[in-house]
């Protein structure tokens, strides 16, 4: 096993002849798409990694000033493709990875055939201009109440993100892989999702992105995703979900795996 497969727990599912990478969003792992996984692996080959950072994985090989920016996820993307001979992949990114992939098809378009995004923000901070959903005390409170108690933040973070209560099935398994992180490496990336601003990479996007959207997410209000749409170099298309929560993979799959089904089966049409 390699040093790149080994990091990242890389599995590779299925035999098909395209290949659809998955990456999870943050306080999760690939266990998100545990749902997802049985309806792709008779068609295509899957592969499925885990963020360096989450709890799955080495918290000796997380390095904090790699993974301050939204970049050094990106190469270790890029990384994983390589070492897999990855061609025109069909990229599904929840969240965190949606901006990843993002990032990483400027870098090397030639990786990517289009780009599923669920939950993306290219900012979650709202500033004068621009609706994000947060403003910059809300993200504040946040990180203290982190620092002060990581236990204590999950219990009352994790019904918020997912749209449930605590004892909810979802709610319960954001809650197991954000307390399987280490606190101090779940602030970081936390302050480094929550205070990036993508707005200025978005033009240079030319692979087609295919946006997925909760009608009711707390994180992402559906506005950021017509903000994608417009400001996107390439083509692009929406399509809002009644679902509920952040995490609409994990908490509604019967809601959103057909839709996502459906985006990787079909490209854009020209209208």
């Amino acid at each position: 096993m390699g040093a790149i497969e080994a990091a990242h727990n890389v599995r590779v599912l299925g035999s098909g002849d395209t290949t659809v990478v998955l990456g999870h969003g943050f306080g999760t792992d690939q266990s998100v798409w545990k749902h997802m996984v049985p309806h792709l692996v008779d068609q295509y080959r899957i592969i499925l990694y885990d963020n360096m950072g989450a709890g799955t994985t080495n918290p000796d090989y997380f390095d904090f000033d790699r993974y301050a920016t939204l970049e050094g996820y990106a190469y270790d993307l890029i990384a994983i493709l390589e070492e897999f001979n990855v061609d025109k992949c069909i990229y599904v990114g929840h969240s965190l990875s949606s901006m990843t992939g993002a990032i990483a098809s400027i870098f090397r378009p030639d990786l990517f055939h289009k780009l599923i995004m669920i939950a993306a923000s290219p900012r979650f901070v709202n500033t004068v201009d621009y609706y994000g959903g947060f403003e910059q005390e809300e993200i504040d409170q946040l990180c203290d109440a982190m620092e002060s108690n990581y236990k204590s933040w999950i219990s009352g973070f994790a019904p918020l993100v997912v749209g449930g209560d605590m004892d909810s099935v979802a709610v319960q398994e954001f809650s197991r892989t954000l307390f399987n992180m280490r606190p101090d490496i779940a602030l970081s990336v936390f302050r480094t999702i929550f205070t990036f601003d993508l707005r200025h990479f978005l033009a240079r996007v030319t692979v087609p992105c295919h946006i997925v959207q909760s009608s009711k997410d707390l994180a992402v209000p559906v506005a950021v995703a017509e903000y994608l749409h417009q400001n996107l170099g390439g083509k692009s298309i929406v399509e809002v979900v009644a679902t509920e929560g952040h995490l609409p993979q994990l908490s509604a799959p019967e809601l959103t795996i057909p839709v996502l089904l459906r985006h990787i089966q079909h490209d854009i049409v020209d209208a």
